[in-house]
């Protein structure tokens, strides 16, 4: 299995792995599932870092690497995918992920109750 997880799914994962429910501890650690975040991911936690509501010592991108998971780039197709999903969801951080899910088969781990609105595969974070 390919899991994407969202962003709040990611932090949890490195820093709180206690928060997660135990379907999706063990999925993550499964060494048969690939396991990604979304550069819009470390895109959100950037800013979020600098408007002081995330306190991340450093960048999480080494942090993210050392972890084996993978880092997902955005591609100009899932922009226009984002672009182009009905509004049931608001964030635009949270759609791009529903995009790239969309174009690659992967499965978002959320707890987002918009997420699977969209029709693509989710596992409970």
């Amino acid at each position: 299995m390919k899991l994407l997880l969202d962003t709040q799914i990611a932090l949890w994962w490195l820093a709180e792995p206690g928060k997660l429910t135990s379907t999706a501890f063990k999925a993550i650690q499964s060494p048969s599932h690939e396991v990604f975040v979304s550069a819009a991911s470390v895109w959100e936690m950037a800013i979020k870092q600098q408007l002081g509501k995330l306190e991340i010592p450093g960048s999480p991108q080494p942090v993210l690497e050392a972890g084996e998971i993978q880092l997902l780039d955005v591609s100009a197709e899932d922009g226009w995918c984002a672009g182009s999903l009905p509004p049931l969801h608001r964030d635009p951080f949270d759609r791009m992920l529903v995009a790239q899910a969309l174009r690659l088969g992967l499965v978002v781990v959320t707890r987002d109750e918009h997420i699977p609105k969209y029709g693509v595969a989710t596992l409970p974070g």
